[in-house]
């Protein structure tokens, strides 16, 4: 069966890369970004809580440890910086497998 062009781009891409991208420290370095995104509503709900119920603030505060926030912003951001591209990278690799087997290239 014929490749369409698109799909020989995506076959040389992935051949060249597949390797890169599977490892853990290209995960988390090209992830991060993505996971810093997504803990950032935290950091800002904390910073603007204030704003909204002052007595709610008052009392948080007095019990507030800032070590634990930054530690819980950067393990949530680097679990989902590792699970975003690690399901990319199987999504990719899941593809590549199947045009591979289309043409009875096994891997």
């Amino acid at each position: 069966m014929a490749y369409s062009e698109d799909e020989l781009k995506f076959m040389a891409y992935w051949e060249e890369n597949r390797e890169r991208q599977g490892q853990l420290s290209y995960q988390l370095l090209f992830g991060l970004p993505y996971g810093l995104l997504f803990s950032l509503p935290i950091v800002a709900n904390f910073l603007l809580g204030r704003f909204w119920y002052k007595r709610a603030d008052a009392v948080g505060l007095s019990q507030f440890n800032p070590l634990v926030l930054v530690l819980a912003v950067l393990l949530i951001s680097v679990f989902v910086a590792y699970v975003n591209r690690k399901f990319r990278w199987e999504r990719y690799e899941q593809k590549y497998l199947e045009l591979r087997a289309r043409s009875g290239k096994n891997t």
